[in-house]
């Protein structure tokens, strides 16, 4: 809202200063900033409005050191992140954006899904919160909403880098403009680590004949609900140890920010010989928005945790990380930079499995890991929650700056 209302007092009286709300750097500074305050400053009235409600975190008894402890901790405090998000969001960027429409439709969307699990957890006594059934069609929903957005959307394009022939110069004179395509749409992603590193979903079936490219839609869709479903689940179970899903998530989500600055500037996407894609730098207005409310949130997670974030938040957080790696045509470099939420996610797979095999060939089911997901199994071994989530996100730095050397080596 006050982008356009100082865009306003810019062109017609030239107010001194006003010309700053066009520059992303600027915009997004202050969104991190006021996102900070809302969620270090209000977050403590959210807590103790929480308190008074009795919206405490039901605990079950796993065997785990300081678990009863935690019994009654305020939870659904993703609201925190979701309101120190949206609220600057909503004063300092373009709201007429596509990907800005996008994000703020899954984190309303996510955020709904989220807070009815918490709220049938809490108010109806029910463990087991919302129907697994429904999280899944709630997370189709929105895949299919932001995969079609994404492809028929006419303002979701990409420019992609012209090859350099005997017939065109390329000197210092020469404008980035001129080195790239006009505006298309295009189902094309990146392939971390790969010399030629693009994939054209549409390649995966040009087998079936000519026509078969017209129908590129539906694969790009079914893929956008896959990754969608993976990375919120994935954000999900992460969420069992105070501290580990936000720390996480803002790891990551400072990578894409990296990512969606690049992607949405033609300078950067030059030099980096990478696809430029008009108007997707709007996002890193957003994400510095979530990162703050993911900053401010750890001020109340971080060991011993004042309020826990319940499904509320986690299942928010890997719905905005799955689509924002998306939107930036980087959703193959998940396995990578999300690699947290992978290894969470598999360790319960392998769990599972492993136990029922073992169980229908022997009659006893066996484990691999002493308990999923992966760090309930440190806590398990004896490591204090504080030394797993300090540990945790040293691998998240690591797994970030590997993620972001894809810019250059491939």
């Amino acid at each position: 809202m006050l982008y356009y209302l100082f865009d306003y007092l810019n062109q017609n009286y030239n107010l001194p200063g006003a010309g700053l709300f066009q520059y992303i750097s600027f915009r997004s500074a202050l969104a991190f900033g006021v996102s900070l305050l809302i969620s270090t400053i209000y977050g403590r009235t959210i807590i103790d409005k929480l308190r008074s409600l009795q919206i405490g975190e039901s605990v079950r008894d796993l065997g785990l050191e300081g678990q009863q402890e935690k019994a009654g901790t305020p939870t659904m405090g993703g609201i925190i992140i979701i309101l120190a998000t949206i609220v600057p969001v909503l004063l300092f960027a373009q709201l007429d954006n596509v990907y800005i429409i996008i994000l703020l439709v899954t984190t309303l969307w996510m955020g709904m899904i989220g807070f009815i699990d918490d709220y049938i957890k809490v108010f109806k006594k029910d463990k087991d919160g919302l129907k697994g059934r429904f999280k899944i069609i709630g997370q189709i929903t929105l895949g299919a909403f932001v995969g079609l957005m994404l492809y028929f959307n006419p303002n979701v394009v990409v420019k992609q880098k012209l090859p350099v022939t005997k017939d065109i110069e390329i000197t210092s004179s020469t404008l980035p403009t001129e080195n790239f395509s006009n505006a298309l749409k295009s189902t094309k992603t990146t392939i971390p680590f790969v010399k030629n590193n693009e994939l054209d979903y549409a390649d995966l079936i040009a087998w079936m004949g000519e026509g078969a490219r017209d129908y590129v839609w539906i694969v790009f869709v079914l893929v956008v609900i896959f990754i969608i479903t993976a990375v919120s689940n994935g954000a999900n179970l992460t969420d069992g140890i105070d501290g580990l899903a936000a720390g996480s998530s803002a790891i990551i989500v400072l990578a894409l920010a990296i990512f969606a600055w690049v992607s949405g500037n033609i300078i950067f996407s030059n030099y980096l010989n990478v696809m430029y894609i008009p108007n997707s730098g709007e996002m890193t207005i957003f994400i510095s928005a979530f990162v703050g409310g993911l900053v401010g949130f750890l001020w109340y997670n971080t060991y011993p945790a004042q309020v826990f974030m319940g499904d509320t938040g986690s299942l928010t957080i890997g719905g905005i990380i799955a689509v924002l790696a998306i939107a930036v045509r980087k959703e193959l470099l998940i396995p990578i930079l999300a690699g947290i939420f992978l290894a969470e996610n598999l360790s319960v797979v392998m769990q599972v499995s492993y136990f029922k095999y073992t169980r229908k060939k022997t009659g006893v089911g066996k484990r691999i890991f002493l308990m999923s997901p992966l760090h309930h199994h440190f806590q398990k071994k004896g490591y204090h929650e504080s030394k797993i989530v300090t540990r945790f996100w040293i691998i998240g730095i690591l797994l970030a700056v590997i993620s972001i050397l894809t810019l250059k080596v491939r």
